[in-house]
């Protein structure tokens, strides 16, 4: 996003032959593949949004590495699986998790 500008970044990145895809400021030449992100944007506002607000994937309760790392997988894993379920059976929300929340 924006807030990954600057020349150091760039360089270093470049040295790895990796492009990081960002959207330019008003006042800069737009960069290359900047064009990708608008139709995706929502989609990633979306997902973020799921993943804090239905998951609590803020507050995972790992005390370690691997323990975030397992609580995380958990919780897409569910999400996951909530998807498939709710567009197998029809349901008109395949998203929410409302249904399973116990």
């Amino acid at each position: 996003d924006k807030g990954y500008v600057s020349a150091e970044l760039d360089r270093y990145l470049a040295d790895r032959g990796v492009t990081l895809l960002r959207p330019s400021y008003r006042n800069r030449t737009p960069r290359p593949g900047e064009h990708l992100l608008k139709p995706i944007r929502q989609i990633i506002e979306s997902v973020n949004d799921t993943l804090k607000g239905q998951l609590d994937l803020e507050l995972h309760g790992g005390r370690s590495i691997d323990g975030v790392g397992v609580r995380v997988a958990q919780r897409l894993l569910a999400l996951t699986a909530a998807i498939w379920h709710n567009r197998a059976t029809g349901q008109p929300v395949t998203r929410s998790l409302i249904a399973y929340d116990h």
